[in-house]
């Protein structure tokens, strides 16, 4: 009879304290939660958006809180290890509880961190940097105050680990000598209720992440889902697939986009040699193609940003090729290296094609630059996202990184991008063959450092409500921002000395966009485009002695900028996959796919709008981003929505198969 008793106390102190702990939890989960409102929400957001969020939220958190309390239920079961029949066991169980406080606490602080800057939960790609633990610890390092955070960090941990040992004594007090035959009932509740809050309570079809994506819009949607839930649940997306029949279905769709020769008929080829034009150089220029970090069109002086951070490139594209309606298919940029070198989106959800060693193997079109010498320049390490094993499928290519200049470097991304322009320069002095550089800049990235030596560079001083209102979060990033056009200034002035100069075409593309506020830069219609701030990017090809002004506002895409290269000399190449030669107007349709990996949004921009539809949810929308988008009748814009669909799917299932069916040897073995 005693012994009975005490089981019946025992399993009834389990009980009641598994259930304070779901109270501490729950907490912990909704105080970072209105945390993630606070500091992350769009203006205009209405009340009325968020409460659904928080309701789905709600039971994402429940999810994860079972989790971490399911195990005290079962193993409490065994006789022996509850937590409330030894000292030792206390212990273990508080150990227990600290290390789940610790990795909750440590997973928001890291999304808090990614949201800041993507604007998304965090989620799989994160491992793409785990993978450069050396490098990606420096740049938090440099960029955040990391002692205080590994600081408050841990003193947040010790007091939870307090407060959960204080709802243990206080537990057995209050259950002291109490007894309930119906202590076994509640406790089989209990674990019915964590298990069904696991599998998504209220519910009898099991909680997905997608769910939360049925809301309607993206801010809402990962207000819901907690970092937890986002990053497990992405970790699916990190194997690359592919499906033949689906790039089979949509070829003819692709054909026509990339206008393909009519006799191309027999099973699926991209491939097609391009011959040189009429207007082609015939002088063997030299290439300096310029991967900007982070260049945003609306934070520069290109869209008429009141700020003006970048009037000397301003003043570059009035005398060059200027495409001022210039997308990239995603943001980050390792994807947006490898879109530039092989011509594809980066398709792939969760990890960069970089680091896939199946998708790595690429054919480029810089091989046919057939004798010139070939350059990478980059102000750190090549290693990083695997740069190197993306730019050794250039044949020949010599590679500069850290530890190739003279300069020292300043941050984690090596020398800074004035230091690197100018060394680049200097070697390219050197060579006595046409050369194609490749220089890849990195100082408008945390931790926006900016050398003390650069003492002509003028930090203006601007209130923070200003940065705010036309995009920049903080004074640091505004600076490195206009520390951007500086560097372009002193290398094309350091440049103009030389004697290649005037034999060389300069192209510069950003790597991707950052999201901000442009609703005080693009105005309405336009203003739509702040949708698409991660991607648009300017686009200029500079070479005043070859090359006539132009002012180009027609739709194009960062894949689209080695088959213009290319185009502009006297010699055939072979393009194998999406990008198109920009200057050769013939049935070119003007749009560029993009795709927001963390959502799984893809979708297509034309010249009058853009159209998006979700991989995960049958939801399709089609936003007007201009005038004429706006006028347009409700029959144009079903028709719109349609063809922009099939295209959107058509390029999306088009660019898996060639991530894995466009190797370098491949591609040359066919053609020879």
């Amino acid at each position: 009879m005693k012994a009975d008793t005490k089981i019946q106390e025992n399993t009834l102190l389990i009980v009641r304290w598994i259930f304070n702990l779901w109270l501490i939890f729950m907490s912990i989960f909704t105080v970072l939660r209105i945390a993630t409102l606070i500091l992350f929400m769009p203006e205009g957001t209405k009340v009325s958006e968020v409460i659904p969020a928080f309701s789905l939220g709600f039971i994402y958190d429940m999810r994860w809180v079972a989790i971490i309390l399911m195990p005290i239920a079962l193993v409490s079961l065994i006789p022996g290890f509850s937590p409330f029949v030894s000292l030792r066991n206390k212990k273990g169980w508080s150990y227990y509880l600290a290390f789940c406080a610790l990795f909750v606490l440590f997973f928001f602080g890291a999304d808090f961190g990614n949201f800041s800057y993507n604007r998304t939960r965090l989620n799989a790609s994160a491992l793409n940097f785990a993978e450069d633990p050396v490098i990606s610890m420096k740049m938090l390092w440099q960029s955040y105050p990391m002692v205080w955070i590994l600081l408050a960090l841990f003193l947040t941990v010790y007091l939870l680990s307090k407060l959960f040992g204080r709802t243990h004594i206080v537990t057995m007090k209050k259950t002291n000598g109490v007894r309930t035959a119906r202590s076994n009932t509640w406790y089989g509740l209990t674990i019915f209720i964590l298990g069904w809050s696991i599998y998504g309570l209220f519910s009898f079809t099991p909680l997905k992440w997608k769910d939360a994506f049925e809301l309607n819009n993206n801010f809402t949607a990962y207000l819901a889902l907690n970092p937890l839930q986002n990053f497990f649940s992405t970790l699916q997306f990190r194997k690359p697939d592919f499906n033949n029949e689906k790039a089979f279905e949509y070829y003819p769709i692709i054909k026509k986009f990339l206008n393909l020769p009519e006799d191309n008929q027999s099973g699926i080829s991209y491939q097609r040699l391009v011959s040189p034009n009429s207007k082609a150089i015939e002088s063997h220029p030299n290439i300096v193609l310029v991967i900007c970090e982070s260049f945003s069109m609306y934070k520069s002086s290109l869209s008429d940003n009141p700020l003006n951070t970048t009037p000397y490139f301003k003043s570059l594209t009035e005398n060059g090729i200027f495409f001022n309606r210039c997308f990239t298919p995603t943001f980050g940029t390792a994807r947006g290296v490898f879109a530039i070198i092989t011509g594809i989106p980066d398709v792939q959800l969760s990890k960069f094609s970089t680091r896939n060693p199946q998708a790595i193997d690429q054919h480029t079109i810089i091989n046919d630059f057939e004798d010139y010498d070939k350059f990478y320049f980059i102000g750190g390490s090549s290693n990083f996202n695997n740069f190197e094993g993306l730019i050794k499928n250039i044949d020949g290519v010599k590679i500069y990184q850290e530890g190739s200049y003279k300069t020292p470097e300043v941050n984690v991304w090596g020398i800074s991008d004035k230091s690197l322009f100018l060394e680049s320069a200097d070697i390219l002095s050197e060579q006595q063959k046409p050369f194609f550089a490749i220089i890849q800049t990195a100082d408008n990235h945390r931790p926006f450092t900016i050398p003390d030596e650069d003492t002509d560079f003028q930090k203006k001083i601007v209130p923070e409500d200003t940065l705010r209102k036309y995009g920049f979060e903080s004074l640091k990033e505004y600076h490195a921002f206009c520390y951007t056009d500086y560097c372009i200034k002193k290398f094309m002035e350091y440049a103009k000395t030389k004697p290649w100069f005037s034999n060389t075409i300069f192209a510069f593309i950003g790597d991707h966009g950052v999201a901000g506020n442009t609703t005080s830069v693009y105005k309405s219609p336009y203003a739509n485009l702040g949708k698409l701030a991660d991607e648009h990017v300017p686009l200029l090809f500079y070479a005043p002695d070859l090359l006539t002004p132009q002012i180009r506002p027609e739709t194009v895409s960062q894949i689209d900028v080695l088959p213009t290269i290319a185009g502009m000399l006297h010699q055939p190449y072979i393009n194998s996959t999406l990008g198109r030669d920009l200057l050769n107007t013939n049935n070119k349709t003007d749009a560029a796919f993009i795709i927001h990996h963390d959502e799984g949004k893809i979708g297509v921009v034309n010249d009058r709008f853009f159209f998006t539809q979700n991989l995960q949810i049958d939801k399709r929308e089609l936003y007007p981003i201009n005038q004429k988008g706006m006028e347009a009748s409700a029959a144009e814009k079903d028709s719109a929505s349609k063809a922009l669909s099939e295209l959107t799917v058509a390029i999306y299932e088009t660019s898996k198969y060639m991530l894995l069916h466009n190797q370098k040897s491949t591609i040359r073995r066919n053609h020879k």
